[in-house]
Formats: C-alpha cells, structure tokens, sequence
C-alpha cells in the first residue's frame, strides 16, 4: 500500500494532484500547473513536501570509518554543521544511490537518500557494517520541506532567528528553531536555486508549510509539486536515480568524479571504476533543434549508428526549449556536435551541449 507525507491533507487542501511516487501518495502539480510552479521557483520561491526522503543516523566510534568504505566521497574532514554529496556504489562499480550525508558531531552522522531507495539502501549499509557502528532508520519520524529560489532567504528570515539560518551552501543547523518548532535547516536544494532544506517533527510539518505559505505570501511563494521539481532539476542538470544513476551506471559515467575520491583508501567499487578507464561512455546534454520533444529511454544515434540513450528529457520552462540528457559512447561525444534521436519512429535533430544547461547567477 501506498504511503501518505505528514502533509499528504494538505496537498488535498491545495489542490494538488496527486499520483504514485517512489511508494508514497504526493502531488505531480497544484491548479497552478508545473510550468507557473517552475517559473515561482527561478524567479521568486517555491515550497515542496519532500518528507518522502528517507533518513538513516550513522553514529559509533567507527562511523567515519564506515562512511568512507560504502561511499565515493571522503568524509575524513567533514566537519560538524557540515553536509556532503555522494554516490554509494556496488561491487561492479555501479550506482545504489546518491545521497547526503550531514556531519551533527563527531561520530554522529544523518544521512539522507532518495525515498525509493530508502529500504534498499538501510539494507545494504546494514549488510555492510562494521564493528562500532550503529545505523538506524529514522524516516517515520520526520517530515522535510524545501523552500527554493531567489526568495527563499527573504522569506526564512521573516520567521527563524539569524543564529538558526546556516550561510554557506551545503552548512546545516541541527538546532534550529522556526516558530517554536523545532528543526535542522539546511542550505541545500534540488533545483538549481538558492534554498533550505527543513526538517522538523512529522507531525509538525503541516504547521511549518501553513507558517511558510503566510511568511511567503507578499514574496511570490506558492505550492510546487513533483513536476515542477522533475524539470527544475533537469534544468539544473542534476542526476536522478532510475534516471542517469542506476545500478548499472557508474557515478564517474554520470560525470560525479568531483565526488569520487580515488586516492582514499579502498571503497566498495573502487577496484571497478579504476578498471572502467578510460570511460566507454559519458554523460551529455543535448539541445533538441528539430521538432518535437526527446523524453528518456530513447536511442541517440550519430552517423547512422546507435551511440548511446537518453536518460531523461522534456520541455525546460525557463530556458524555453526542449532538452534532454543521455549516456552516449565516449568516442562520439562531442560537444557541438550534431546527433539524432529516435522518437517513435521519427528521428529528431539535436546538439550536444555542455551541461548544466542552465546556472543561477550568484
């Protein structure tokens, strides 16, 4: 059976339309439709419910230890009130998820993965364990909003204390307060904006978006739902997994290398992508210049050949144009460059570009 969000009646309340996603009930759009929600979000502020996010503590005199066996990244000067991206590979080099992990003190870790992936990943990371270190999964007790976009600061500063607001992108405070709830504020995001990520008591997170909504009111703040999140992240031209991460793509094919560290120590999956060099394939971003739109899970073809796939694909809102991402063999990808993509039949014309195909100013 479906889950439900703390704040799945409040969807219901705004209009949203709700579907089936990664195993919970959540809205893909409210009545104002993604394209406005998107737009809200690059030029002014947008709310999100992303309570579905799954939430694991990693503590112990070893978890450090542990951290840097199952993940790429390296965690050996993460500092407290700190975050940090990375993938968590297989044996074969390929992708279990991507996550966060935010350091609250020494041997004292909060790890956030992708709501899909939560059992999988506990499962793994336990079947992983080493001897002085404690996982548990504290999913069930928090709810997650995500206030994004030029605004956001503007608006979080309406209702939190300076002391609890974290200033640099990826910092968190564990102990914040906004309102009298209690929460960890986070300067992270999955649009492309400036933003916080909040967390708070479950049954406190429809208290917190009512307080954000009014807070946010005279400042272009409205509801955005998964659609809107899907082509934000897409513009910002960030991996998601079952997208351009999967078991059976590495991070380093997905272009994560900046957080691949292949000078520590061993890791699961190192010896696997050291052996995958030089890469056979890559990511690229294409720019659609015929007609039609390119969505994921098409063949990309160069020359008359099938040179790779798109992974993901659509209509980008603020750059006003069709785009999408594919995994393409490294000898054809040029930035440039000019390939096809098969879409039912018909072969639409494309460019390879550079991505991220679009960059906030700062």
């Amino acid at each position: 059976m479906d889950k439900k969000t703390p704040l799945y009646d409040t969807h219901v309340k705004y209009g949203g339309r709700i579907v089936e996603f990664g195993g919970f009930l959540l809205p893909v759009q409210y009545e104002t439709g993604i394209v406005k929600e998107h737009m809200a979000v690059r030029t002014q502020a947008g709310i999100f419910d992303v309570s579905h996010m799954g939430e694991i503590l990693v503590q112990g005199e070893k978890a450090v230890d542990f951290l840097n066996l199952i993940l790429t990244n390296n965690y050996t000067d993460l500092a407290p009130g700190y975050a940090r991206y990375s993938p968590m590979c297989n044996e074969n080099g390929g992708t279990v998820d991507d996550l966060i992990v935010y350091m609250k003190a020494p041997n004292d870790y909060f790890v956030v993965v992708n709501a899909s992936n939560t059992d999988k990943d506990f499962a793994w990371m336990c079947d992983h364990k080493i001897d002085g270190v404690e996982l548990t999964n504290v999913s069930e007790q928090y709810g997650q909003v995500a206030l994004q976009g030029p605004a956001a600061e503007t608006i979080l500063r309406k209702v939190c204390d300076e002391e609890y607001i974290p200033g640099g992108y990826y910092t968190c405070k564990f102990d914040g307060e906004i309102k009298g709830i209690p929460c960890m504020i986070s300067r992270t995001g999955y649009t492309g904006e400036d933003g916080f990520e909040i967390y708070m008591p479950a049954d406190k997170a429809a208290d917190m978006w009512e307080l954000l909504i009014e807070a946010g009111k005279d400042d272009g703040l409205i509801p955005c739902a998964l659609g809107a999140r899907d082509t934000l992240r897409m513009e910002a031209a960030m991996p998601l997994y079952g997208h351009e991460l999967e078991e059976d793509i590495s991070p380093k094919t997905a272009g994560l290398g900046f957080a691949i560290k292949m000078d520590k120590p061993d890791f699961i999956g190192k010896a696997a992508l050291e052996a995958d060099t030089p890469l056979k394939q890559r990511r690229v971003g294409l720019k659609v210049t015929g007609r039609g739109i390119v969505r994921e899970h098409l063949d990309v073809y160069k020359d008359g050949k099938i040179i790779g796939h798109t992974t993901s694909g659509t209509k980008l809102p603020y750059l006003d144009g069709a785009y999408a991402m594919a995994i393409v063999d490294s000898d054809a990808r040029e930035i440039g460059s000019s390939c096809e993509v098969d879409v039912r039949g018909r072969m639409v014309e494309c460019e390879m570009v550079k991505l991220p195909f679009y960059k906030r100013e700062k």
